[in-house]
């Protein structure tokens, strides 16, 4: 189930990558003198700057796909790639949401949740991903086990973060953890490795609402053609 308008689904891919771009020049400063290039080091910016990539590549597939077989119709670069894009930048917005806001309000610190910046980055561009897959990408195509396989982008950030700060790098304002779930010198290994286990049991689970969004109206879809079908043969 999906909206078969690739003249509407490019429209809203221009704009959707343009709204993108400014939210990763906002946080990293790419508007000013002087750019903040640690910003990159951050999970939230990588997500974003997969969201732009795939954005901008789903344009492309759909200007292509028009050239090709008219502005009517669905055009991804892959049903499969397109979920595992937004399930990588839900992470970033659920985990802003549930751990990072909260825990600002608790400690001290000149940090303020919710700026326009925080929240294009955080929220807007997360909704405008997950708004792309519902509205313009074709349903029923995903596998049973690729919620699991959805982890290990985030698990590989895990690797290159806990890597780079042990090779001496560090992060904004010198800090040697990029989040502060993931400071082992405040929680222990214990506690990180609990952090982890529950953010990967919950976001695992949000994985397995979409997989099962995907076969709903993917199924929608399927017992669609089959009416169409037997009221052609009727």
């Amino acid at each position: 189930m999906a909206l078969a308008s690739r003249v509407v689904a490019l429209g809203y891919r221009v704009l959707a990558s343009l709204v993108i771009f400014i939210g990763i020049a906002r946080v990293s400063g790419l508007f000013t003198g002087s750019p903040i290039w640690t910003a990159f080091l951050y999970f939230t910016v990588l997500s974003n700057v997969l969201c732009l990539v795939w954005m901008v590549w789903s344009a492309i597939a759909t200007i292509r796909d028009a050239r090709m077989a008219g502005w009517q119709g669905t055009s991804t670069p892959s049903a499969r790639g397109a979920a595992a894009v937004m399930m990588a930048i839900t992470v970033t917005m659920l985990i802003y949401l549930v751990v990072l806001v909260p825990s600002s309000f608790q400690q001290p610190g000149a940090y303020e949740p919710f700026t326009l910046t925080d929240n294009l980055v955080h929220i807007i561009t997360p909704l405008l991903v997950i708004a792309d897959w519902v509205l313009f990408v074709p349903k029923g195509r995903l596998d049973r086990f690729d919620p699991l396989r959805w982890t290990l982008i985030p698990y590989s950030y895990l690797v290159l973060a806990y890597g780079y700060s042990g090779l001496g790098g560090r992060f904004a304002a010198g800090t040697r953890y990029p989040y502060p779930f993931m400071d082992v010198d405040v929680h222990g290994v214990g506690g990180v490795a609990m952090w982890i286990v529950v953010l990967t049991v919950a976001l695992v689970g949000v994985g397995y609402g979409y997989y099962a969004l995907d076969r709903r109206l993917g199924g929608r879809v399927r017992a669609g053609v089959g009416a169409d079908a037997a009221a052609d043969g009727g």
